[in-house]
């Protein structure tokens, strides 16, 4: 039998997420500094036979019909691309929540794409895997090679990788999902939006990025807190905290993050919300570059349990 090939899927965070208009064809024009976590789904791979999925983990519930599931949208779209492809049978193990504004399906189908590519000795940077992200869903192509980006448009078009500093941080997710179209459809838009801020330029000091930061809020937070009251209670809760600079949600939510002095300020941090809320779903984390987890050393790459707390 053929080894299988193993894949982390991290978790997208949007730092910032401005909604610029509305599109004439529904869609929003957007601009996002995204960044990855190392809270994760983990994707297998088994080359040979045919395409199938299986889905296990603690979020494997909500994770749906194993047919909807965008790992396998993904590839047959990139099938539909480059025929003959030796394809196989895919493992999920379901961690991140779900419908959670961190982007776990889209990270879970752009895991797919990089273990096709790998099974099928083609580069990262084919463009027919963006092509294939991009059909899948508006936030797949970004997470194809997971380093810190700007998006923009709905998605689509994506920076250079951006020399993030890395960020201490703990994710939050108080049990709640929430409908991306039901939160832009709470969006109230005004005319002639802009973004102020250019993330291109490095950072000397995690001050100067905090600053720029908390110029360039999320749009939809306050949509989203109208639908879900209770990512309200969790950025007050994160905003309480020692050594908190900034918390935000991400996405279209229900996950906030707060950004931390320190590694051992979010791990208090994590500690005093997973005592206090222990239905909550609290990850603690490094906000930066995941461009180079693999699933196959689970020191160094695998999803640390001991930091998630729930």
């Amino acid at each position: 039998m053929p080894s299988a090939l193993v894949e982390n899927a991290p978790a997208k965070v949007n730092l910032t997420l401005r909604v610029l208009a509305r599109r004439a064809d529904g869609y929003h024009e957007l601009e996002s500094l995204v960044a990855f976590a190392d809270c994760v789904d983990r994707l297998s791979l088994t080359p040979g036979g045919a395409l199938t999925l299986t889905v296990e983990g603690p979020r494997a519930a909500q994770a749906g019909d194993s047919a909807d599931n965008l790992v396998l949208k993904a590839v047959r779209a990139l099938t539909a691309l480059i025929p003959n492809l030796t394809l196989g049978a895919f493992h999920l193990e379901k961690s991140l929540p779900v419908a959670a504004g961190l982007g776990g399906g889209s990270a879970d189908a752009a895991a797919a794409l990089r273990l096709i590519a790998r099974a099928n000795d083609l580069a990262l940077d084919d463009p027919r895997l963006y092509q294939a992200a991009r059909s899948t869903g508006a936030d797949v192509p970004v997470c194809v090679d997971p380093r810190p980006r700007v998006m923009s448009g709905i998605g689509e078009q994506l920076s250079a990788p951006l020399a993030l500093l890395p960020l201490d941080a703990v994710l939050v997710n108080p049990g709640v999902a929430v409908a991306t179209k039901l939160v832009f459809a709470g969006l109230r838009l005004p005319p002639n939006r802009q973004t102020a801020c250019d993330w291109a330029g490095a950072y000397a000091d995690s001050a100067a990025l905090l600053r720029d930061l908390a110029a360039e809020p999320n749009d939809l937070e306050a949509p989203a807190i109208a639908i879900a009251p209770a990512i309200a209670d969790v950025l007050a809760q994160l905003r309480s905290l020692p050594g908190c600079r900034l918390a935000r949600m991400s996405g279209s939510g229900a996950t906030c993050f707060g950004l931390f002095d320190s590694d051992s300020a979010a791990q208090a941090a994590a500690t005093a919300l997973s005592g206090h809320f222990p239905r909550w779903w609290v990850c603690v984390t490094t906000l930066g570059d995941q461009s180079l987890m693999r699933a196959g050393d689970a020191e160094i790459h695998g999803l640390d349990q001991s930091r998630l707390h729930r």
